[in-house]
């Protein structure tokens, strides 16, 4: 009999120990995901490169870190390497629309009801608010200047042998790519301005494929 009490007591005890240190794991598995949902909604972005429009700077396929934060508490700048919203994609044709999330895609007309995949794009930004840009002779000026913005960031010169004339408005950006003869940006856009409300984050860092500081 007293050896009876003893295994039950024994079995027991290894049940409740077996208990303790599942509810412990569950404890720091949901503590890890509080904390990176935190983190990533209110601290960092997190963004891929798809394409080659930011190098040399970012190549392509690379994946970058930009602080959300940055934007919370002070303005973009000049030169600031950003992520951004610039649209959305459709969840029927894949096209992707610029701006604000709409119920109809303009692309195929299906009714989508806002259910579409934002889309982040990675470019530099060129234009301030109020700035008047004008690319001639492939170098970009600012506010009527004789002399071109200095843009050590640039890997080749641009080569598009296109006139052009930007003024920004009020609370907007002009972003452009680094590889500016392979860049899709505000040149091209529908819009070429990007509104502060759509500016997410500064990105700082590179950690795939090689570690770096990003500037």
């Amino acid at each position: 009999m007293i050896i009876y009490m003893e295994n039950n007591e024994k079995e027991k005890k290894e049940k409740t120990g077996w208990v303790a240190e599942l509810i412990s794991w569950v404890q720091v598995l949901v503590s890890a995901a509080v904390i990176a949902f935190v983190l990533t909604t209110f601290v960092i972005a997190n963004s891929e490169i798809p394409t080659g429009s930011m190098e040399n700077t970012i190549m392509a396929g690379s994946r970058v870190i930009g602080s959300r934060l940055h934007y919370k508490f002070s303005e973009p700048e000049r030169g600031d390497v950003a992520i951004f919203v610039f649209g959305w994609q459709c969840p029927q044709c894949g096209a992707i629309i610029e701006g604000d999330k709409q119920d109809t895609c303009p692309a195929c007309g299906s009714e989508v009801g806002k259910r579409g995949h934002t889309i982040y794009y990675v470019k530099r930004v060129i234009g301030m608010p109020g700035d008047v840009i004008d690319i001639v002779d492939d170098q970009v000026y600012l506010n009527g200047s004789d002399t071109p913005l200095d843009e050590p960031y640039i890997a080749e010169p641009m080569n598009q042998h296109e006139t052009y004339h930007f003024e920004v408005p009020e609370n907007c950006y002009f972003m452009m790519g680094d590889n500016r003869n392979y860049s899709l940006d505000a040149r091209y856009w529908q819009n070429h301005y990007i509104s502060r409300d759509k500016m997410v984050a500064k990105v700082f860092f590179e950690y795939f494929p090689t570690p770096k500081v990003i500037h």
